[in-house]
């Protein structure tokens, strides 16, 4: 079973930067969607970005043009590069790994807590 692992959360001020890693135990290859949500406290999860098997993104309105999300299949590691922080980004952050065809795959990292300034 394929474990997920985020690092690179802190304590940063408004309008600086952190990039997010998710470590994956195992292949990453045959995940058709890997994605980061977020959880503030009192609010519910929150889908922040995706990025497809094949590289293909979405975002949320919320992160459009200040987050960037991409994989490297060869290091088996997901990453967000949150640029122009702001206090309401401040969450507990979760990678997500899917695999639809057999053997179905649907796991979670334990989260890293990121904390915005102002």
């Amino acid at each position: 079973q394929v474990q997920l692992v985020e690092s690179g959360g802190g304590l940063v001020q408004a309008g600086g930067s952190l990039r997010l890693s998710c470590a994956a135990s195992g292949s990453i290859f045959s995940m058709n969607v890997m994605s980061w949500y977020r959880q503030a406290p009192g609010n519910k999860r929150e889908l922040v970005a995706t990025i497809s098997r094949g590289g293909s993104t979405n975002y949320a309105n919320s992160v459009k043009g200040r987050f960037t999300i991409s994989r490297d299949n060869a290091k088996n590691t997901m990453y967000l590069q949150m640029n122009s922080l702001k206090p309401e980004d401040t969450a507990v952050y979760y990678c997500n790994a899917v695999r639809s065809t057999f053997p179905v795959y649907d796991g979670w990292g334990q989260g890293t807590k990121v904390t915005v300034s102002s």
